[in-house]
């Protein structure tokens, strides 16, 4: 191994080399502040370390890895989003009845796995990766095990994600059985020579799609969705909703722009259907829930759907509409997740609807936030989260995906009513919001407090003046 290839795969080593370090510490019984800082630094040395970009990698490494600028991104986006839950995490824990220190270990696990995902360009590191992930996950979800439908929430995931693993095991055999390699770029080259796929080809691919489409939550594969963000703690249900989703989508990327699935009219129209059912079925099931979790359950499958509409546009502008809506996905998601958090009490989680009734008169200064987030998931103009679905749109239309176009605005004005009846509830008069008693130092509620009013700044700032981000997007793509 060389030393661009160890300054390559730093971030990861830097978050290994942190949960051993935290597991030490663990033993010597160190407090859950030095713990949780700890775990922050190696977020924040880690997100550094991605600077120092590798100009090549050795044929070693890069036939199981792939570190290009997307991939670069992408994990910026994890690891930033690792950072911003960590800091939601003490203040949500610290209350609890369960020793948060473990969880601090899960939590940078889970990020390593997902950061493997990311750079995989092989099946051996990528199923690693995704039992990694899923492992600290299966843990995580039920963490709070006193808690109403935490062992629930954390007995379906394991039970569906060990069938998608099932799934993707056998596609990936199947896959390896046609053509010889696991390598990404090998499968492509043995395509190409073939020219069609064969029977066994299509078969495993498809056996792949659906466990990617169960890691997703993407229609008809997001029975477990709502479920498990309802019964999980708060900072774990925000991880699964960005760094985890983020993560297997990459490898979607990946995979199938290695391999050039779109030259397959069957693929392309199976992925087109996925993606049509969810950004519809994702925004109607989310207009009658009265739990905020299960709404943003819901919204997340929407969402994954406007993803797939620019993969399907197969162009650059597609991989840069990608880009960019991830990062504001990102900010947006963490913002109205930290709003959440932030309102908890002790007892009980801040997630009903009603909880939140008249929040503007009692806490102005949390429902502006929670509105400005719901206003960038539901892509109004002076937010990211508009200029994400414009972009997501122009790369469409760029690719003449005219219906996928159609069903995307047509799902958002659905989106957009779900949204503005929680902006209503919050500025409506009524009292049955949740008082939250702060019982830990005020230094902790600043700290968190700050990191949503950075989020919300960018939200905002990148709504109004996108062409920065945009161009450091393109800058790093290639």
């Amino acid at each position: 191994m060389t030393v661009s290839d160890l300054n390559a795969l730093m971030p990861l080593t830097i978050i290994a080399v942190a949960s051993v370090v935290i597991m030490l510490l663990i033993a010597f019984k160190l407090n859950h502040k030095i713990i949780q800082a700890i775990c922050a630094l190696s977020f924040i040395v880690s997100l550094v370390s991605l600077s120092n970009r590798p100009s090549y990698l050795s044929n070693s490494l890069h036939q199981l890895f792939i570190i290009d600028g997307f991939s670069i991104f992408v994990l910026a986006l994890i690891l930033f989003s690792g950072l911003v839950i960590n800091v939601f995490s003490y203040i949500y824990f610290e209350e609890k009845e369960e020793n948060p220190k473990e969880y601090y270990i899960l939590l940078l696990l889970c990020t390593l796995g997902a950061e493997v995902l990311v750079i995989s360009n092989h099946f051996f590191p990528l199923f690693i990766g995704l039992e990694i992930l899923s492992i600290g996950l299966y843990v995580l979800i039920a963490y709070l095990r006193t808690r109403n439908f935490a062992i629930e929430a954390g007995i379906k995931y394991l039970m569906l994600a060990a069938f998608s693993s099932a799934f993707l095991l056998f596609g990936m055999a199947l896959i390896y059985t046609d053509t010889g390699t696991m390598q990404f770029n090998l499968i492509a080259d043995h395509l190409n020579k073939l020219g069609m796929p064969s029977i066994i080809f299509l078969v495993g691919f498809g056996l792949m799609l659906i466990a990617i489409g169960f890691k997703l939550a993407l229609v008809p594969f997001h029975m477990w969705t709502a479920d498990v963000y309802q019964g999980a703690p708060l900072p774990v249900t925000a991880f699964i909703a960005t760094v985890s989703k983020a993560a297997m989508f990459t490898v979607l990327i990946h995979f199938f722009n290695t391999i050039g699935s779109n030259r397959f009219q069957i693929s392309t129209l199976i992925i087109t259907l996925i993606a049509i059912a969810s950004m519809l079925i994702g925004n109607l099931l989310a207009l009658n829930q009265q739990n905020l979790k299960r709404l943003l359950a819901y919204s997340s499958i929407a969402h994954l759907g406007y993803l797939l509409f620019a993969f399907l546009s197969s162009n650059k502008l597609g991989i840069e509409a990608v880009s960019f809506y991830l990062f504001a996905y990102f900010i947006t998601t963490l913002g109205a997740f930290g709003v959440v958090t932030i309102l908890s009490s002790k007892e009980q989680d801040a997630d009903h609807i009603d909880n939140y009734r008249g929040l503007f008169w009692h806490s102005p200064i949390a429902a502006i936030v929670m509105t400005i987030a719901l206003l960038s998931l539901a892509g109004i103009p002076l937010t990211a989260g508009f200029i994400g679905k414009f972009y997501i749109l122009s790369a469409g239309i760029d690719a003449h995906l005219w219906m996928l176009a159609i069903v995307l605005v047509l799902s958002s004005v659905i989106g957009l009513f779900y949204y503005l009846r929680i902006i209503t509830t919050m500025f409506s008069k009524g009292d049955k919001h949740i008082i939250k008693e702060n019982l830990l130092h005020p230094a902790y509620y600043i700290l968190s407090a700050s990191t949503l009013l950075f989020l919300t700044i960018c939200m905002i700032w990148f709504g109004i003046y996108p062409i920065q981000i945009i161009l450091f997007i393109r800058s790093v793509l290639n």
